[in-house]
């Protein structure tokens, strides 16, 4: 089982927008390749990504249609007043992340 970690909506330290870019890039190409991610844990600002007015809705969207769970950190929801503008996905716990990430094989942080 592999689980992606998402602490951020870019991706790599630098330009933002350029991060942002990268970040869509990453989801379009994952969510074409062969294999699947069990899940996506997101924290911080990687929850915007699952959110009204994120630019990477539809590629979470299909990755959930194969089977990806989504797990967006409620805590961090609520920071950024993003509870109710959540899309797709779950709102979950520091509970379940950790359980989920301390379930799989490898956890890929970006």
């Amino acid at each position: 089982m592999i689980v992606i970690q998402l602490a951020n909506d870019g991706m790599g330290r630098g330009d933002e927008e350029l991060g942002k870019r990268l970040m869509t890039t990453f989801l379009q190409v994952l969510g074409q390749a062969d294999q699947t991610v069990a899940a996506m844990v997101l924290f911080n600002t990687g929850v915007r990504l699952a959110c009204e007015g994120s630019p990477v809705l539809q590629e979470l969207k299909e990755l959930e249609e194969r089977g990806t769970m989504i797990l967006s950190c409620g805590t961090c929801l609520n920071h950024f007043d993003l509870g109710r503008k959540l899309v797709v996905g779950k709102a979950s716990n520091m509970v379940e992340i950790t359980d989920t990430m301390l379930k799989a094989e490898k956890v890929i942080p970006l």
